[in-house]
């Protein structure tokens, strides 16, 4: 599913197009596309059209674009599938297409926004905003009020999630995947953090020296912040930016999706693991499991 570098890669476009941006009419195509949203689909349209969207936000894979004068967003879910794309207001709409959105635009005129989803696993939906829990003065959806801050957030932690980390009683992989405790990493990129870190996915944590812990969190950034640089990781057409166009992480990868290939730092043939209902993709020479590291 689109992680960190994707969504960030799709906020990034969005927000020249849609910032003080009118709606001026919305369409649901699909209500399976409204399944966080509290209400109907009438809710929806009523108290979007007219709305005019501030900034674009995002924490982790959730992004949410606020609505000036209220304290109200739409919150944007990409799911598995998802995809958030700007269009001509005359162009034709993708098969898939399950909401649409029309803006005008300052200094761009009529703009369309559809949603695209194929496994109506992703959804868009209006929540209140509320009070950061770390930083009052911030607001965030309700409904993304749970999620912690993700390590290219200028207000991440790195003391306090170390801290967090050494107390799970879980092993590291895991641990990266918790919402609560960082967002934004996924199953690539935790595979892309733990291979450059030289961790095994299945490491305790309470067995990771605090040195260790470190160089992963580092690696962690350093990843996600070469994906986004490369506009993301597109296996296929369903993860793209908001022009349809693909990222190329994917020629980056050591060690997700690489099984049977040799490990570019030591030879040996990766690894692919069954783990959590996917796989996790490691160098059994490089990343051994430690007693104590």
């Amino acid at each position: 599913m689109p992680e960190l570098p994707e969504v960030e890669v799709v906020r990034a476009g969005l927000i020249p197009a849609v910032t003080g941006a009118a709606v001026t009419r919305a369409r649901v195509l699909d209500e399976r596309s409204l399944r966080r949203h509290p209400g109907p689909a009438e809710d929806f349209v009523d108290r979007l059209t007219g709305a005019t969207i501030a900034y674009p936000s995002r924490r982790g894979k959730y992004l949410w674009m606020p609505l000036a004068g209220t304290e109200e967003a739409l919150v944007v879910h990409l799911g598995m599938s998802g995809q958030v794309l700007l269009r001509d207001p005359d162009a034709e709409h993708a098969k898939l297409t399950r909401i649409v959105l029309d803006l005008e635009a300052p200094g761009h005129g009529p703009v369309r926004v559809d949603f695209v989803d194929q496994r109506i696993f992703g959804s868009m939906a209006l929540d209140r905003l509320v009070p950061a829990g770390d930083r009052p003065e911030e607001r965030v959806p309700a409904s993304v009020a749970h999620i912690a801050r993700d390590p290219l957030d200028p207000h991440f932690d790195d003391r306090a999630f170390l801290g967090r980390l050494a107390r799970r009683d879980t092993t590291v992989k895991r641990a990266l995947l918790d919402q609560s405790l960082v967002s934004g990493v996924g199953n690539i990129y935790a595979d892309e953090a733990l291979w450059a870190a030289r961790v095994h996915y299945d490491q305790p944590t309470r067995a990771l020296s605090r040195p260790r812990a470190r160089t992963l969190l580092a690696e962690v950034s350093a990843v996600l912040a070469r994906a986004l640089g490369e506009g993301g990781t597109s296996f296929d057409a369903q993860y793209v930016n908001v022009n349809g166009a693909s990222g190329y992480f994917s020629h980056s990868l050591n060690a997700y999706g690489q099984q049977g290939l040799p490990c570019p730092r030591c030879g040996t043939p990766i690894v692919r693991e069954s783990f959590m209902n996917r796989g996790s993709h490691f160098c059994p020479r490089c990343q051994r499991t430690r007693i104590a590291s």
